[in-house]
């Protein structure tokens, strides 16, 4: 008997595709494990970033290239415009520029999957786009200093005189950067390169109100006539022309609120030309009242009133305005006057009340050439004076401060209790005289002042002085009738006269004695402004206004004065220092 042999047990057989898959597993396997050996870094071959080639490097290596040789890729300025207007902004000084790291992130092929690995064996990199990075803070800021060089205003259209002729000025459309948009634009431009058109940046447009178009109108249809010829005007019964370029001083274009041009002409700046006010200053502009005179004690008509004309700046204007646009004879028109009727006509003088002398005084004095010229200077702004019922008349108001100015000059008045030289000396003893006046005339005193010492020549407790802006001579004309001031004066005497109608029939003064008596004392002085001053003592004394009626004695009132010692002023020369 044979032995028997044991079997061996039979390994199945595969299918072929499992034999397949086990090949395909083997050699995607050497490929992938090619594929590591061969690339070896993290570049795909043939990578390159703006003709920097980094294929085949490893990141760090394809980082330091590109941070050595991208920034020559770059432009070196950056050509920009905002409007009309252009410049220029360096990159760098922008904060703009390449950046590296994530222009590698974009470039690598880091990822160690199979398919990424193998898909490099078969594969080039290509050029790749760059990452721009910007600083937007130095962007903002760049922009913002950019913005201004080019922002511009809006400029509207205009239309001006000058010398007679018309000037233009064109319109113009105003830009402003848009500065946070701005940033956008420029990374977008840095990224194209220099090589591109000027970069138009964003910008915030302002279209002007007045056109080219109403511009031209307004030359056409207002400006050039204007301008063509003279203007002929009559004021008063006086005739005058005005030339084109007198009225271009004074003439002007404002847009309405729909943006169209209107003329407008400064009737005051027109009125003070030096043609038109030589004109017009040659009319009686202040009416003249009339002058009143005495016969006996009767009021008389001396000189008829005159009227006065006015010419408003308002008027002229209106004038002016509608004769531009014509041409010929038809540039001349009349200028609308106002007239200003005087208060006292010789019509009207015996209905106002003026009738009769109420009171005179005269007070006289030594001559000096400054009273001559203080006095008679005060007696001109005085005399004509009219007071209506009721009103009160100011001497400070009506003769105005005493300056050079005014027409007055230095002379010797009371300052600080002595005799000094200061503008307007003298003016006191018209002060005194209408005091007077107006005592005998039995009108309300509102206020008044005394001389701080005595002065001999005028009546003791009726004398007043004035001084300006401390010191006025007040009275309310309280007769119920108009009352007109005469004033008249010589070179040693002063007189005023109240003319109305009487209210009393008499008023006399009562003069009571001085009281509380005090002696004057001595001075040197060595100022050089110093006055000589006799002495002089010092009193009180209290006058008494009586009023008379129907020839008796109606009422009395008292005016009581102090007056302080006069001291005996002895003038030096300062001694010399040696």
């Amino acid at each position: 008997m044979r032995p028997r042999i044991p079997s061996v047990p039979r390994t199945p057989s595969l299918p072929p595709a499992a034999l397949a898959g086990g090949a395909l597993a083997i050699g995607f396997g050497g490929l992938y494990l090619a594929g590591l050996l061969i690339t070896g870094g993290e570049i795909e071959t043939g990578t390159t970033v703006r003709g920097v080639d980094i294929g085949g490097l490893t990141h760090e290596e394809a980082a330091r290239k590109l941070e050595r040789d991208l920034p020559a890729a770059g432009p070196g300025e950056l050509r920009v415009k905002v409007g009309e207007r252009a410049g220029t902004v360096d990159p760098r000084q922008a904060g703009i520029g390449f950046d590296v790291p994530a222009t590698l992130d974009r470039a690598a092929s880091t990822r160690a999957d199979p398919v990424s690995v193998i898909g490099g064996l078969f594969r080039r990199g290509g050029d790749i786009e760059p990452v721009v990075r910007v600083d937007e803070d130095r962007a903002r800021a760049t922009l913002g200093e950019l913005a201004r060089t080019l922002d511009q205003k809006v400029v509207d259209g205009a239309v001006s005189f000058d010398g007679g002729r018309v000037a233009q000025t064109a319109p113009r459309t105003g830009y402003a950067l848009d500065v946070d948009p701005a940033i956008g634009t420029l990374r977008t431009a840095f990224l194209r390169g220099g090589a591109g058109p000027v970069t138009a940046l964003p910008a915030r447009e302002a279209k002007p109100e007045v056109t080219s178009e109403e511009v031209r109108r307004a030359v056409r249809e207002f400006a050039r006539p204007a301008m063509s010829a003279p203007v002929t005007l009559t004021a008063g019964g006086k005739r005058f022309t005005v030339s084109p370029a007198v009225l271009g001083e004074h003439l002007t274009m404002r847009p309405d609120d729909a943006g169209r041009l209107t003329p407008e002409l400064d009737g005051k700046g027109l009125r003070a030309a030096p043609a038109v006010a030589g004109a017009l200053n040659g009319l009686p502009t202040t009416p003249r009242n009339a002058r009143l005179g005495l016969d006996g004690d009767k009021v008389v008509v001396a000189a008829d009133a005159r009227t006065g004309v006015e010419v408003t700046d308002k008027a002229l204007g209106k004038a002016v305005l509608p004769l531009l646009t014509k041409s010929g004879d038809a540039r001349s028109g009349e200028v609308e006057t106002r007239k200003i009727q005087p208060e006292v006509t010789r019509e009207n003088a015996a209905r106002l009340g003026l009738t009769e002398k109420m009171s005179s005084f005269t007070v006289n004095f030594e001559p000096a050439a400054y009273r001559t010229t203080n006095v008679g200077r005060a007696v001109e702004l005085i005399n004509g004076s009219v007071v209506g019922p009721g009103e009160t008349w100011s001497f400070n108001r009506t003769v105005g401060e005493r300056t050079e100015a005014n027409s007055f000059t230095d002379g010797i008045m009371i300052f600080d209790d002595k005799y000094t030289k200061a503008p307007g000396g003298g003016v006191s003893a018209v002060a005194t005289t209408v005091f007077n006046a107006m005592f005998f005339a039995g009108v309300k005193p509102v206020e008044h002042g005394a001389h701080s010492f005595y002065i001999e020549r005028y009546p003791e407790g009726r004398e007043a002085t004035v001084a300006w802006g401390s010191l006025d001579l007040r009275f309310t004309n309280d007769s119920g009738k108009a009352l007109y001031i005469q004033a008249e004066s010589t070179d040693t005497s002063v007189t005023i006269s109240f003319l109305g109608t009487k209210k009393y029939d008499e008023i006399t003064s009562v003069k009571g004695p001085r009281t509380q008596v005090r002696e004057p004392g001595a001075k040197v002085s060595t100022d050089e402004q110093c006055v000589p001053q006799t002495p002089l003592e010092g009193f009180d004394v209290t006058v008494e206004r009586v009023f008379h009626d129907d020839g008796r004695e109606v009422k009395r009132e008292p005016f009581r004065t102090h007056y302080t010692p006069r001291d005996e002023v002895t003038c030096e020369a300062a001694p010399t220092t040696p």
